[in-house]
């Protein structure tokens, strides 16, 4: 389970060194593959373990593409998917096409989200949270059923 964010640097390669609490985790789940794809609705990137992708992938291919939105979904997340492993340093290359996806500059944000990484530019995250947070605070969002009795 990853959690909390990191900032990170880009090389001029476009790699980053993942923090070593999650690099030991990935190596040993799957020796080091991960998955990384465009996020469907915000300017970031997701990035997945190799299992945790492989189930998205299993809902993915029993979702009927005759369905323009899940046609749609698939040719953003599927298209977009690149497997990369982790190199002897701990680093993972972004693809300049993702790398501009999320336009990412020198400095980013690794966020941990459960089963999955958010990968954002550190400037566009710090101005994400600050609306974010704004957005709790005036009670401006939809209800969702899942949330009704969820507490903290």
């Amino acid at each position: 389970m990853f959690r909390g964010a990191s900032s990170l640097s880009l090389d001029d390669k476009g790699r980053f060194a993942v923090p070593t609490k999650y690099r030991d985790d990935l190596l040993s789940e799957d020796q080091g593959t991960v998955i990384c794809t465009v996020a469907l609705n915000e300017p970031c990137l997701w990035l997945y373990p190799l299992a945790q992708w492989q189930e998205i992938e299993s809902r993915l291919a029993k979702i009927s593409n005759m369905n323009p939105r899940a046609r749609r979904m698939q040719r953003m997340l599927l298209g977009n998917a690149t497997e990369y492993q982790l190199d002897k340093n701990g680093r993972i290359l972004l693809a300049p096409s993702l790398r501009a996806h999320a336009d990412l500059g020198k400095k980013i944000m690794l966020v941990g989200l459960m089963n999955k990484f958010e990968i954002w530019d550190e400037a566009r995250w710090h101005q994400q949270m600050r609306q974010d947070t704004e957005l709790e605070r005036l009670g401006d969002f939809e209800p969702h059923p899942d949330l009704d009795n969820f507490t903290l």
